[in-house]
């Protein structure tokens, strides 16, 4: 008779994985071979799109001084309590204002978007608060808000700021994609006297480079440009170069 239980059989399902199971190596490289093809499939359309970002009207590189106070900000790592984007959200729109636009984020070298917000998202901040307010808010945070744990940054106002160090940062910018000309850069240092000093003999110029661009003395001291400067230069244009009268997102919410 013959014996039944030693017939011949296809290998059955589990049998076929346990070689996987089994092995680790084996496992590794399944593991590696399937991320490998989801990764393609996801990232290979990507590069048939010249822009993955829609273009947006009003949005501009960073003049030299916002750049400038941009660094400061990082350097300070107010990142680590202030986010820069508004989620479209019913609540967050109520309390900040439209949400973010991809295409506001298009020249953040690193972006600023964050994931903890000890204090107020500040994608919507400029023109939020006075220059006056900013400074004293870094001076003293809890004299203006009594209840905020914001340490105080009094330096920011009694250091002037570096200037000679603007170029190399547009530049190394402009290597990152963020589409600064020569002649941006070749009168960097003079745009950045002339955003603080309206009187000064590029301000035409400064202002046909980079439309919209606020011109003023921002820590009320003349005399020199400070990092105080340049920080509330920065936090002044965040949220204003986009018209959200076009872009009407709140809408959507009601």
């Amino acid at each position: 008779m013959t014996d039944l239980t030693h017939s011949h059989k296809k290998p059955t399902l589990w049998a076929r994985h346990k070689i996987f199971e089994t092995n680790s190596i084996i496992m590794i490289i399944g593991v590696l071979i399937v991320i490998s093809i989801g990764g393609l499939v996801e990232i290979a359309p990507l590069f048939y799109l010249s822009s993955t970002i829609e273009r947006v009207q009003g949005m501009r590189p960073y003049t030299p001084l916002e750049l400038a106070g941009r660094e400061i900000y990082v350097r300070e790592g107010c990142y680590n309590c202030h986010s820069q984007m508004v989620r479209p959200l019913r609540d967050e729109i109520e309390r900040y204002g439209p949400y973010s636009l991809a295409a506001e984020s298009m020249y953040d070298k690193p972006f600023q978007w964050g994931s903890k917000r000890t204090g107020p998202d500040l994608a919507r901040v400029g023109g939020k608060y006075s220059d006056e307010w900013h400074v004293q808010h870094f001076n003293a945070p809890r004299a203006l808000v009594p209840q905020s744990i914001m340490p105080g940054y009094p330096f920011l106002a009694q250091r002037p700021l570096d200037a000679d160090h603007i170029v190399g940062a547009m530049q190394a910018n402009r290597v990152g994609g963020v589409p600064y000309s020569d002649e941006q850069i070749a009168n960097a240092v003079s745009d950045l006297r002339a955003q603080h000093d309206p009187e000064h003999p590029g301000a035409e110029g400064f202002q046909r480079r980079y439309p919209k661009a606020l011109q003023r003395d921002f820590d009320g001291d003349p005399r020199t440009v400070t990092e105080a400067d340049a920080l509330v230069a920065y936090l002044q244009m965040l949220g204003t170069l986009v018209d959200f009268k076009v872009y009407d997102n709140k809408a959507n919410f009601r």
